[in-house]
């Protein structure tokens, strides 16, 4: 799809900024997040090719996470942000390059090894079981951590009893972080859009990631919404260590909140660094702008 089908606010939040002025739109999003001090990289992408037939979705991707930061993949629509995120949890095989996550480098994993080594995933497209209540859906994020079998849990006997309390214990301090707790009961098929991004979000925490894949959290919502999950996001980062790998569209809220941002075009890498260095990229700012290439 080409670059002009994005928003003329993303194009104006990429424009370099004033002197004394910030990119954004008015109470669009909460103010800019203090500095965070990051560590050595947890995750390293290296080389990414992904190839549908003869349509290529990405070509030879290379970027870094550290551990604690914020990093914002951003990009036109059709740009390869979400196959990126595919290859990273194991959705996707790409062709080419590997992938290093805490030191330990795949070319090939699928997704619930990535699960299992600390990586979660929420979607664009919610996937959530619709009938089933809000604490319902945040347990299923803890069906890796339970270790009993499925006899004693379907009996709720003894050792499965306990370990079940345990993980409850820790879905309502989840659903007490997100605010959702007068849903806690409620099925999830009918709460607003937003109240369900916030349980896809405490279903993906429920997991204890290292690090978290968000894919357009905000997508959909409104003002107001937008203003909530982007506290949450901050608020998982800084409260819970999680490092976060963050696609959005707004970009008000990607030059406010990420530390470091990378920029795709027709699945190539066109920008990569803090805000401030990308925001005053010609190729970023032509890519949004809808130039023809």
């Amino acid at each position: 799809m080409s670059s002009i089908t994005l928003r003329a606010d993303s194009a104006q939040a990429l424009a370099p900024e004033a002197p004394g002025r910030r990119v954004e739109q008015a109470g669009a999003h909460p103010p800019m997040a203090p500095a965070r001090k990051t560590g050595d990289v947890i995750l390293d992408v290296q080389n990414i090719s992904l190839a549908f037939g003869g349509v290529k979705a990405l070509s030879d991707i290379s970027f870094d996470v550290k551990e604690h930061e914020i990093r914002a993949i951003i990009g036109p629509n059709g740009a390869g942000k979400s196959s990126m995120l595919n290859c990273i949890n194991g959705v996707y095989q790409p062709q080419q390059g590997s992938i290093t996550f805490r030191g330990q480098t795949f070319k090939h994993m699928n997704s619930h090894q990535v699960a299992v080594m600390g990586v979660a995933r929420t979607f664009q497209n919610l996937a959530l079981f619709k009938g089933m209540s809000v604490l319902d859906n945040i347990m299923t994020g803890r069906n890796l951590r339970i270790r009993s079998n499925l006899f004693l849990q379907a009996l709720r006997i003894g050792p499965a009893e306990r370990e079940e309390m345990r993980h409850r214990e820790f879905v309502e301090h989840i659903i007490d972080f997100l605010q959702i707790q007068p849903y806690r009961k409620t099925p999830v098929g009918q709460l607003p859009y937003g109240l369900q991004k916030r349980v896809d979000l405490g279903r993906a925490l429920a997991m204890e990631p290292h690090v978290l894949l968000l894919d357009e959290p905000m997508a959909g919502m409104n003002v107001e919404e937008k203003q909530d999950m982007c506290r949450f996001v901050l608020d998982v980062n800084d409260e819970f260590g999680t490092t976060v790998v963050l696609i959005e569209h707004d970009m008000g809220v990607v030059m406010d909140i990420s530390d470091r941002v990378v920029v795709l075009d027709y699945g190539k890498k066109i920008g990569d660094g803090t805000p401030d260095k990308v925001r005053n990229n010609p190729e970023v700012i032509k890519a949004y702008l809808g130039t023809s290439h």
